[in-house]
């Protein structure tokens, strides 16, 4: 199958916490780092998540948030630190790419953004995403 979610990193099950509806899922990436998905219990079954499973974890690029350094004080559970690969900017809106330890994350984000924050290829970058705007697929 293929998708339009060009974020698709490959990781492993370490925690499933059900909730009455909901679950946390917690997933090591590839390149080490924790990352949190919070999905209906469905998937959770359907899938067969348990810990030790392999996954992939997908966010579109427009659920891609980017800060120039950690971000204290959010409710934002997933703060992925990388470096800038490449923005291509348009007339409104840009698409940066940045490398993160085991793969690589494309944020959309706005051309004024980009301006305030400064970025550019190299620049040290954190990626932010909400814990519910993280899919997961089985490997």
């Amino acid at each position: 199958m293929s998708l339009s979610i060009r974020n698709q990193i490959p990781g492993t099950v370490t925690a499933v916490t059900p909730g009455a509806v909901m679950a946390t899922v917690k997933v090591r990436l590839a390149g080490g780092q924790d990352l949190t998905a919070a999905i209906t219990l469905e998937p959770v079954k359907d899938l067969g998540l348990t810990e030790g499973t392999s996954v992939r974890a997908m966010m579109k690029s427009t659920e891609v948030a980017l800060a120039t350094s950690r971000v204290e004080g959010v409710s934002i559970r997933n703060q992925l630190p990388g470096t800038v690969s490449e923005v291509a900017t348009g007339g409104a809106m840009a698409v940066v790419k940045v490398t993160v330890d085991g793969g690589e994350l494309t944020a959309a984000i706005t051309k004024d953004a980009v301006g305030d924050l400064g970025l550019r290829t190299g620049s040290a970058v954190v990626a932010l995403i909400k814990s519910t705007e993280v899919s997961l697929a089985t490997a």
